[in-house]
């Protein structure tokens, strides 16, 4: 145990591995996006700090499926493609591409509504018009796409940095009691009122998108380099478990930063909108600007991690491709019919936020169920074949996040 845990730390001493390393901070950001954000804020500001373990479990549960998702790839095979081999019948096929294209919808709805909140608390944009405004991120995502794709995984490391380093100003300045956060971390607590918000954090922190696109990010950097797949194997892993502990550190600084500076305050506080009209008199001017920006970083770098996962979906299952920027756009004009409906009704986008994360939990086993089953299967994976502790440890970690889904579905009935 400690010669492997010996070896694991000598990877990051290898100029290999910084060259194999990237696709983890690519996929980390899905765990970091406006999705988070609703459900974390919620659950901090009315919850208190009661929800932090879920946070905790969920960000372990995540490093679990993206290592096996990020095994298939250095196996030769993305997950979208697998699937249409072992299904074989078209309609078949053609449903489950449909189910996975609504998960893509379901992620780029949030992190549209992301955008078009920061846009209004940066530069005062109405809602209804940033929706449309919002749309124009993807001629960001057409810049970052025409150079290497190396550019782009070290862009991601200063999207990460940006997002990462503004919470942790906001901790800093919220002073959280640290007792607490430790009690919480350790300390199960659920109830029929934090379901919907407790399932959220799952399903924001887990998310469908980030196991469709991992493997496919590591097959196709698999196919450019060479090196027995054991070496490999130890770099995804190192590069999986620092990018997603990165990942559920800022996850864990907002709700603290939530339940420090918001609990017990009436009104809107527990919003987007109200934490950040809310940090000016508690913290100042710069404490709200920062958080805008980070918000605007998130919702902009989670949606180019969801676009690539549109691609893997798309190429994998009906060998169809299109321009990046064009997927983008394309999703974008969809998400802007209910969008709107949402400004012009007048729902809260942090309800919106924190519902389409409850979905996807609900439509996580759509990948993940194939994901436990393929990288079981020895015929498939050959000598990276799961150990039977792995697999044992992940079919734990799903039959967990079912319970959870099914305790949402009853604590709403």
């Amino acid at each position: 145990m400690g010669e492997n845990f010996k070896n694991f730390w000598k990877i990051f001493g290898e100029k290999r591995f910084w060259a194999f390393a990237g696709s983890g901070l690519i996929v980390s950001v899905a765990y970091m996006d406006p999705g988070n954000w609703g459900t974390n804020i919620s659950a901090g500001g009315n919850f208190h700090y009661n929800l932090l373990w879920m946070v905790w479990l969920s960000s372990l549960m995540a490093m679990v499926f993206q290592y096996l998702s990020g095994k298939l790839g250095i196996a030769g095979f993305s997950l979208p493609e697998l699937v249409k081999d072992k299904l074989r019948h078209k309609a078949l096929v053609f449903i489950y591409w449909l189910l996975a294209e609504l998960v893509i919808l379901a992620t780029d709805l949030a992190e549209f509504l992301g955008i078009v909140v920061a846009l209004k608390l940066l530069f005062g944009i109405p809602l209804i018009y940033g929706t449309f405004l919002a749309v124009l991120d993807v001629l960001f995502l057409v810049v970052l796409t025409q150079k290497k794709f190396r550019n782009l995984e070290r862009m991601f490391v200063l999207f990460v940095s940006i997002i990462g380093l503004g919470f942790v100003y906001e901790v800093i300045l919220s002073r959280p009691d640290f007792g607490a956060v430790l009690k919480h971390s350790f300390t199960p607590s659920l109830d029929g009122q934090n379901a919907l918000v407790a399932v959220g954090i799952i399903g924001a922190t887990v998310m469908p998108h980030a196991l469709f696109v991992h493997s496919w990010l590591i097959k196709n950097k698999v196919d450019n380099l060479s090196g027995p797949k054991d070496k490999l194997l130890s770099y995804h892993l190192g590069d999986n478990v620092v990018s997603l502990i990165i990942a559920g550190c800022i996850n864990a600084a907002m709700l603290i930063m939530a339940a420090a500076a918001f609990y017990g305050l009436k009104g809107q506080a527990v919003t987007l909108e109200g934490a950040y009209v809310t940090l000016k008199p508690l913290f100042g001017n710069l404490s709200a600007l920062v958080f805008a920006l980070a918000l605007l970083f998130a919702g902009i770098s989670s949606s180019i991690t969801g676009t690539l996962a549109g691609q893997s979906v798309m190429e994998g299952l009906v060998n169809f491709r299109i321009p990046a920027f064009l997927r983008k756009f394309i999703t974008r004009v969809i998400n802007t019919i209910p969008l709107t409906i949402a400004i012009v009704l007048g729902i809260e986008p942090l309800k919106l936020l924190v519902a389409s994360q409850a979905a996807l939990s609900i439509l996580l086993p759509l990948p993940l169920v194939p994901l436990l089953l393929f990288t079981a299967d020895k015929k498939i994976m050959g000598h990276l074949v799961n150990k039977p502790l792995t697999t044992a440890v992940a079919v734990v970690f799903a039959a967990v996040i079912l319970a959870f889904n099914f305790y949402l579905l009853w604590s709403l009935r």
